[in-house]
């Protein structure tokens, strides 16, 4: 992940994404950059606009982990089912179609 920060990173200084460029931001970060994967992302985003496919990006909702449903008890001991309330969000298709914009 770090390799894909790094290029944001240049291109949010204005600089070009090269591996020389890649390599000394990773190395300033503290990380030993191997220079096959600087290589893979550098053709990989050969050619892509990154601040377009950014601001194209779709932002993900991503919802709030659902809590346990509570077991109340009436007068009589027997005990009343809460009812589940349906969680609207982004399905992992939608979340997967975005993310894959990213990459070209």
């Amino acid at each position: 992940m770090e390799y894909v920060y790094g290029a944001l990173l240049l291109n949010a200084a204005g600089k070009p994404v090269d591996e020389k460029a890649l390599a000394q931001v990773l190395t300033a970060a503290g990380v030993t950059p191997d220079t096959s994967r600087v290589k893979a992302l550098v053709a990989s985003l050969e050619g892509v606009n990154l601040a377009e496919v950014l601001a194209k990006a779709e932002t993900m909702a991503v919802a709030a982990p659902a809590a346990p449903a509570a077991e109340k008890k009436d007068g009589k001991g027997e005990k009343k089912d809460e009812e589940k309330k349906e969680e609207k969000g982004v399905s992992e298709e939608e979340a997967a179609e975005g993310l894959s914009a990213l990459f070209g």
